[in-house]
């Protein structure tokens, strides 16, 4: 009997969702599981990227000088739904026991991926395969179908006091 993949949101406007992501995707790298990793929204340039690719994960990610979405023209916004559409096909087309979404929910939000090959990620997973999304706002759809919702609050932040991030803390 193969076992059931569940899903996971970790969400909120707290500090650690993409870290927790990634700490399950260390943990199933640990116990010999595939692994992939799409980043939406991201340069592909944070700390954990490197150290899981040597342990096997397939990352999916921008590539340096992504701009933020409110910086964009219309056209940059088509290059960058279709190049998450894109990253979210290839990691799709690759087995494995775990598939990290991580800014998924922003991604959705902010038009940045098409919502139907996101939900057939999420919705539509084989069967055994893990799907964890994190981001702020998820929609309602991935709400009502989570396993685990882990909601991350801000209660402090140093980047109010004008802190700003930190390389190997933040990235």
């Amino acid at each position: 009997m193969q076992r059931q993949g569940l899903l996971h949101l970790y969400c909120g406007d707290g500090k650690g969702k993409t870290t927790a992501a990634m700490g399950l995707a260390l943990r199933a790298l640990g116990a010999g599981q595939a692994v992939a990793v799409v980043q939406f929204l991201k340069d592909g340039q944070s700390g954990e990227l490197t150290p899981l690719r040597r342990l096997g994960a397939a990352v999916y990610s921008g590539s340096p000088g992504m701009k933020f979405v409110f910086q964009m023209d219309e056209a940059e916004k088509a290059a960058a739904r279709a190049g998450h559409d894109a990253l979210l096909r290839q990691a799709l087309a690759r087995p494995c026991g775990l598939l990290v979404l991580d800014e998924a929910c922003a991604a959705l939000e902010l038009g940045m991926v098409d919502e139907a090959l996101l939900k057939t990620a999420v919705l539509d997973r084989p069967a055994g395969r893990e799907v964890c999304v994190t981001g702020r706002s998820p929609a309602p759809w991935l709400w009502e179908a989570a396993d685990y919702i882990t909601e991350m609050r801000c209660v402090r932040h140093p980047f109010a006091r004008g802190v700003p991030a930190r390389k190997g803390v933040e990235f």
